[in-house]
């Protein structure tokens, strides 16, 4: 294994010990519940008899009888108990080591998997940005040349910052400062620039509305990430001739992002559900009546989580639906 894969295998190695010392836990509890269990119905049963003693009767030569103390009893009964707790606690770390070894082999090859792809993706698009640069200083300024090889750039960056996040997250790594808070505003703007094209193609119309500018604390690339996956899910439901609008807000002290579209809504699922990863509803959106919403909004729930906010289908029905982010406010730009 190259060195890059040490550290990524040391929280993973933290992880499973942790879990390993949970089920060890359990067991021991579980037998600690019985073994004391026994016990008290023995004690019971012992202290049973000594309130009704028998003494024995006339004894024939040779018979020998044995007397034992109580509490010597109840001490041995004590020891033994406690040996089995421990006992069991001893086989239920090893036999849970056991078992999750398996899982710890497959997550350092996930791991791996995950360092390898994103270093290689480093390269090529390290190459595709200088060739746009290039190709940018045999542009005039100011044409419509020079505007898409821009944005060629800026989705280049966006794409960048992903593989390096990858990167950063199959090696475990802390980044070095908190990032700066994110303009919900520009992004949505940079977003709907972003996919102008697309939903000229499919016959949308697409607009951007800033009721207010707020800032919002988390990483700008996750936040494009977000509002991209919002406003390519309304951009993939929404008929020909319909409209999708994103709007920043704050309400609440909480900065808030929106992506309305004037599809058919959603049916045939639960609205939580939605946020699950490739979940199916029975609706007429895709083929043979099913409407599949993928990967893209679980991604969204899980940035927007991991960034102390939430997202939910704010409403949907016949006329469209609504798509509804919220994040902590950080403050609010400039106009």
């Amino acid at each position: 294994m190259s060195s890059g894969g040490v550290p990524g295998g040391d929280p993973d190695r933290s992880t499973l010990r942790k879990a390993s010392l949970k089920v060890a836990l359990r067991i021991s509890a579980a037998c600690a519940v019985m073994v004391l269990a026994l016990l008290a119905v023995t004690a019971l049963y012992l202290l049973n008899q000594l309130a009704h003693p028998k003494m024995p009767g006339t004894a024939s030569p040779g018979t020998a009888y044995a007397y034992l103390d109580s509490r010597d009893v109840l001490e041995a009964m004590v020891i033994a108990g406690a040996a089995g707790i421990v006992l069991a606690g001893v086989t239920g770390w090893l036999s849970a080591r056991s078992a999750i070894r398996p899982l710890g082999d497959a997550l350092a090859r996930q791991r791996r998997f995950v360092q390898d792809a994103s270093h290689e993706l480093r390269t090529p698009l390290t190459i595709l940005d200088t060739r746009i640069q290039l190709a940018q200083r045999h542009t005039e300024p100011g044409s419509r040349q020079a505007r898409d090889l821009a944005r060629i750039r800026d989705d280049t960056a966006t794409l960048t910052g992903i593989v390096n996040e990858l990167l950063l997250a199959a090696t475990a790594g802390v980044p070095g400062r908190p990032a700066a808070p994110a303009d919900l505003a520009r992004t949505a703007a940079d977003v709907a620039e972003g996919l102008r094209l697309v939903a000229e193609e499919r016959g949308v119309h697409l607009d951007v509305t800033a009721d207010a500018r707020p800032l919002a604390r988390i990483d700008g690339n996750a936040l494009r990430r977000a509002v991209l996956a919002l406003a390519d899910n309304a951009l993939a439901h929404t008929p020909p001739g319909g409209r999708v609008g994103i709007t920043t807000s704050v309400e609440q002290n909480r900065a808030v992002i929106t992506v309305a579209d004037t599809g058919t809504g959603i049916t045939g699922v639960d609205r939580d559900r939605i946020f699950d990863r490739f979940v199916r509803t029975a609706g007429n959106g895709g083929p043979h009546g099913q409407r599949s919403f993928g990967i893209g909004l679980a991604l969204v729930r899980e940035i927007a989580v991991a960034a102390g906010g939430a997202v939910e289908v704010a409403s949907t029905g016949a006329a469209g639906t609504v798509m509804k982010m919220t994040l902590p406010l950080a403050g609010t730009a400039g106009p």
